[in-house]
């Protein structure tokens, strides 16, 4: 796991680091810039002009010390700073700049700049107030800019660990941070301010960073790789898992194939499809190695489920919100001795009918969108707040909450969470949600715990519309180009 740390606990790395290598400040600082410009001079090998804005504190130091590396390197370089004096380390990366870079100190405007890539280096993380003043007409300026335009760690104005709270922030085409990403990178709302973000390795203490608490993980591949389970050679259908999803009502039976399709994709060894009598024929035909459950009533769900000898069940896919099938969830839930995984209408009932919470069993994931997980726990102001409030439910309530979206994050019962390194935005279609619900499902059946279930599935999930993108590109995407490519995602991840 990568430890996503705040803003006050890297400054601690970075103490601790310099007092315990031991290493200078401005030698760390050395060691930082050459690790963005080793990424800069990959990404722009062109020798392009590179314009350096540099404030007076340490990200202006490390924009200095990147505009020599560069100017060592080839680039054409131009220094804009602030002031020709500032920080400590700002002082000495400022008189170590050669006589071929260009400089100019700036009052409140960076003059004519046409070409050529901008690095922003004018506030780090350290900022704590929205800019203004001539630093705001700065930041305009730099947003005009028609290059593009990095980051230094983190863009001028964003917060790392808070919701932008001015008008005046650059919008950077990339970000390069240091050792760790940032968690506003994960919040929808700063994506126009981050764009692409990157994370270079500058050497901080790894065991200080190792032993430093935090809740907020980001999922990596060995990771995932670590706690797939693989099918042991005299596996067979029996002990692979006996999952249930409990699905589909009259026009909604496309969710159920979806999410039954994706659960046999995702290792399931027997699969029953509860659904009511409109589907039988439907699911029958389109999966056929599933089993079919089939309800008396026509068009939708209305009786108890026999869940004897399952592992694992799934609610919610094109299930309807009617009253009968309200009152057939309940018993449902009543009835759970399995784990379970409740999505889509499924939650959308319990958002309406908030005492069905009290009957649901310890452990149970919930895979809202946004939107649904607004219907549940009440409307957030921004991605901060709806962190905070998804971990205050997960814990409150005992279930495991997987809010879907870019880095999807996955919030166990004990307050920490774990965002998602996989997908795209061709995921964003319609179906995908349900394959999701039958990957965890699948997984789940096969002896998964809750957590994991839900972070290896999202983590597949992710990666295997990463893999059918990167054939088909993100327009055309569906959610079946999804479960198409889930064998190569699991072999992704199997591989040694």
């Amino acid at each position: 796991m990568i430890k996503i740390l705040s803003s006050s606990q890297i400054r601690d790395a970075d103490k601790h680091t310099i007092e315990n290598e031991p290493i200078e400040s401005i030698d760390l600082m050395e060691r930082a810039s050459a690790s963005f410009s080793k990424w800069f001079i990959g990404e722009f090998p062109g020798k392009c002009k590179v314009h350096v804005v540099s404030g007076k504190g340490n990200n202006g130091g490390d924009g200095l010390a990147v505009a020599r590396i560069l100017k060592r390197n080839g680039y054409e370089v131009k220094v804009y700073t602030t002031s020709d004096e500032g920080s400590e380390d700002f002082n000495i990366n400022f008189h170590r700049l050669p006589e071929g870079i260009e400089r100019k100190v700036v009052d409140d405007s960076l003059g004519s700049i046409e070409t050529g890539v901008l690095i922003d280096a004018l506030f780090g993380s350290g900022l704590d107030r929205p800019i203004e003043g001539r630093y705001a007409k700065i930041v305009k300026e730099i947003n005009q800019f028609a290059g593009q335009v990095v980051s230094i760690d983190i863009p001028s104005g964003v917060y790392a660990d808070n919701p932008v709270d001015g008008e005046h922030v650059v919008e950077a085409t990339h970000t390069v941070s240091f050792q760790l990403p940032k968690l506003a990178f994960f919040m929808a709302e700063n994506e126009k301010f981050v764009g692409d973000w990157h994370v270079v390795d500058i050497g901080l203490d790894q065991n200080f960073i190792d032993h430093t608490d935090s809740r907020i993980h980001m999922v990596t591949l060995e990771d995932v790789r670590s706690y797939l389970k693989k099918p042991a050679k005299f596996s067979h259908k029996g002990n692979m898992g006996r999952s249930m999803l409990i699905c589909g009502s009259s026009g909604k039976m496309g969710a159920c194939i979806i999410a039954a399709r994706a659960a046999l994709r995702s290792g399931a060894g027997l699969l029953t499809c509860y659904v009511p009598a409109v589907g039988e024929n439907i699911i029958q035909t389109a999966v056929p190695e599933a089993m079919a459950m089939v309800s008396t009533f026509q068009d939708y769900h209305v009786e108890e489920a026999n869940f004897k000898g399952m592992d694992a069940v799934g609610i919610g896919p094109g299930l309807g919100t009617e009253d009968q099938t309200e009152m057939a969830l309940r018993k449902w839930i009543k009835q759970l001795e399995v784990p379970a995984v409740i999505d889509a209408d499924g939650l959308n009932m319990i958002s309406s009918r908030p005492d069905i919470l009290k009957h649901v069993p310890e452990g149970t994931i919930f895979t809202p969108h946004p939107k649904e997980f607004s219907r549940l726990a009440g409307e957030a102001e921004d991605s901060f707040k709806r962190l905070e409030m998804a971990r205050e439910y997960a814990k409150k309530h005992k279930v495991i909450i997987v809010l879907k979206g870019a880095y999807t994050a996955v919030f166990d019962t004990e307050g920490s969470v774990y965002f998602n390194s996989t997908g795209n935005p061709g995921m964003a279609t319609g179906g995908s949600g349900d394959a999701l619900t039958g990957i965890i499902t699948a997984l789940l059946g096969q002896g998964y715990s809750s957590k994991w279930a839900a972070i290896v599935g999202v983590f597949i999930h992710g990666l295997a519309g990463d893999e059918a993108a990167e054939d088909l590109g993100c327009i055309s995407m569906t959610a079946t180009d999804i479960i198409d490519y889930l064998p190569d995602a699991f072999r992704h991840v199997e591989m040694r």
